[in-house]
């Protein structure tokens, strides 16, 4: 009696990509393609269905780890604090366990990148990354970012999955648009940041112009040189005058801040981390931050700020660095 063929890497990767599709646009599912791949090996079904059910899953778990984030953190820290156990491999075992909590929940876990990046064709990792598209336009993508490209029908579109891109972008004569949270960023110059901020985004334009509609179909407000706006859940925020070049430095490996939450600085240092930054203490999180901080060394960042604000960092393992 054979036994079947286990599922390849490959096929599962492959159901990954089409359950994405699909949960962006439900029609996918009845198209001739999808079809045909269905019908293709007997192991495709199956991991179509082995995707699904991961997908379905993985909300609630995350959810429940995000709630319990705090408490085992603070298990872990009391562990670390106690003198060795008379067992230590039990003592080990356990601290691994709390370890793989922490890493899987700390920094703002996403369960939906991992489909996200499954679309896209240009993705960095915890570095800047700089790409040239098709049509010669320079994108410089930050640290944990991603995009898709679509360059067809006499229209280049590109879609920002997730993180913040930089675009430069080459005229010739075809337009030039991108996709953010629901909305659109149409060039009319040249030089300009687009950044997803979860349920909208944030334009920074450095030169030329580009129109901003908060939604497809809607109006949209011109940007110029210097200008920034944001846009949540469709609707257009306050146009603010900005120092575009500080906003941007990041493209030459600074942060800048003026008057900005912690939290946040915690939260962006994090992309260049290669673990996870954990901030424990909410009235922390929120006091105001002013300063210039290099990318390439996100700790020495961090032990900068704590001398001036009074915290304490521990790293362990160089992947886990919990503040309080």
């Amino acid at each position: 009696m054979s036994h079947p063929e286990p599922i390849t890497a490959a096929q599962s990767q492959a159901a990954l990509h089409w359950l994405s599709r699909i949960n962006e646009q439900p029609g996918v599912a009845q198209s001739a393609a999808f079809k045909r791949w269905l019908l293709a090996d007997p192991r495709h079904g199956q991991a179509y269905d082995q995707a699904q059910a991961a997908w379905q899953l993985s909300a609630a778990p995350a959810a429940r780890l995000a709630h319990e984030e705090h408490a085992g953190l603070q298990q872990y820290l009391e562990a670390m604090a106690k003198p060795p156990a008379r067992k230590p491999w039990l003592r080990a075992l356990a601290t691994a366990a709390c370890l793989t909590l922490a890493v899987g929940v700390a920094g703002g876990w996403h369960p939906g990148h991992w489909l996200q990046d499954l679309q896209a064709d240009f993705r960095s990792g915890d570095t800047v990354r700089q790409v040239t598209l098709a049509d010669q336009s320079e994108v410089t993508l930050d640290a944990g970012s991603a995009i898709a490209v679509d360059f067809q029908q006499g229209e280049r579109r590109v879609r920002l999955l997730h993180g913040a891109a930089f675009f430069q972008v080459t005229h010739n004569g075809e337009p030039f648009v991108v996709e953010a949270a629901g909305g659109e960023v149409r060039v009319l110059g040249t030089q300009f940041e687009v950044r997803d901020q979860g349920e909208g985004a944030q334009v920074t334009v450095r030169s030329g112009r580009v129109a901003v509609a908060a939604a497809k179909g809607q109006g949209a407000r011109e940007l110029t040189a210097n200008q920034q706006m944001a846009y949540t859940d469709g609707h257009p925020g306050e146009l603010l005058t900005v120092d575009s070049d500080s906003r941007l430095a990041w493209r030459q490996g600074w942060l800048n801040y003026y008057q900005v939450p912690l939290a946040q600085v915690i939260e962006e240092l994090g992309r260049y981390y290669p673990g996870r930054i954990v901030l424990l203490d909410g009235e922390l999180a929120q006091r105001k931050v002013s300063g210039s901080f290099p990318v390439e060394q996100p700790l020495l960042a961090l032990d900068s700020l704590g001398k001036v604000m009074g915290f304490s960092r521990r790293t362990v393992l160089g992947r886990l660095t919990v503040i309080r």
